[in-house]
């Protein structure tokens, strides 16, 4: 399997919006708080675990991003590859739809800055997240599509009776779920997510019934992870606070039905003689003459 040029383009682009962050984060992380008004704030344990996490988070992308664009990449065992890139796109995807969303409709007054944090602050952060999502996003499409053309053009098993009777059932729960975000949206951001939720729900019964569009595919995709990941950082930040709210609720349904359409996805697509497979067979070696076969074979 070759690096297409396109998938090489995107993760340079990827790898090259994730550097401001840590850049920015590495910065706070050794005591220099440029951008920030009041360093006390920074200085607590819980700014350094957050905005160590953070790093972590952002680090894991610029990973994925090299391994889209490298020969190694290619050969990473599926989990490895799909699991945070599925988070990480969830998360990303409110980002790259809420933030232009945000400025269309409001301007850069949201992106201002407060007493803490300076607002080029805020541009920078949202600014590097929204490109490298859609780049990140994008170079796992064309590697997606070199690596699993079949699951890719939705050539994979028929879905089977239990598969139908989940898919119901979650969407029957990502339309409450949806609903109620959309109903306790504040910003634009907020309301993405709710449409995330209802995407997701209805991407996924389509795939079970047949309709292979890759549109359902990417809708399935981006409401399951993006229910999963924002539900999981939203309850970790909230127990934090340790202040109970409706919230509370919606976020661990949100939590759960994502979880639930991730695993089941993940089952649909290895489904009908494992369409994904985990890793290239071990006898392959680099796409060169003398190989005991091609490295496409085996990823059909």
């Amino acid at each position: 399997m070759t690096t297409t040029p396109g998938r090489i383009v995107a993760g340079v682009v990827a790898m090259a919006a994730t550097l401001p962050y840590l850049t920015l984060k590495l910065l706070w992380l050794t005591g220099t708080y440029v951008g920030v008004s009041k360093p006390d704030l920074f200085a607590t344990s819980e700014m350094v675990g957050a905005n160590a996490a953070t790093f972590a988070l952002d680090a894991v992308g610029l990973v994925l991003a090299l391994a889209f664009t490298a020969r190694w990449g290619q050969r990473l065992p599926a989990w490895l590859v799909a699991l945070p890139l599925w988070v990480g796109t969830g998360l990303l995807s409110t980002i790259v739809l809420g933030v232009p969303a945000t400025v269309l409709v409001e301007g850069l007054a949201p992106f201002s800055g407060d007493e803490v944090i300076a607002s080029w602050v805020f541009m920078v952060v949202y600014g590097g997240f929204t490109v490298q999502g859609v780049a990140l996003a994008a170079a796992f499409a064309f590697y997606a599509a070199d690596r699993w053309p079949a699951a890719w053009s939705g050539r994979y098993g028929t879905a089977p009776p239990l598969q139908r009777v989940v898919a119901w059932g979650a969407l029957i729960v990502c339309v409450v779920v949806g609903v109620a975000k959309l109903a306790m949206a504040e910003r634009l951001p907020e309301l993405v997510a709710g449409i995330l939720a209802l995407g997701g729900g209805a991407g996924y019964l389509a795939l079970v019934l047949g309709r292979r569009h890759r549109a359902f595919l990417v809708a399935a995709w981006l409401g399951s992870g993006s229910m999963f990941g924002w539900a999981l950082y939203t309850l970790i930040i909230m127990m934090v606070q340790g202040v109970p709210t409706t919230a509370h609720v919606v976020e661990l349904f949100a939590l759960m039905t994502g979880l639930v359409l991730g695993v089941a996805g993940a089952f649909l697509l290895t489904s009908g003689g494992g369409v994904v497979q985990a890793a290239q067979d071990p006898l392959e070696g680099d796409d060169r003459e003398g190989d005991r076969r091609p490295a496409y074979q085996g990823h059909h």
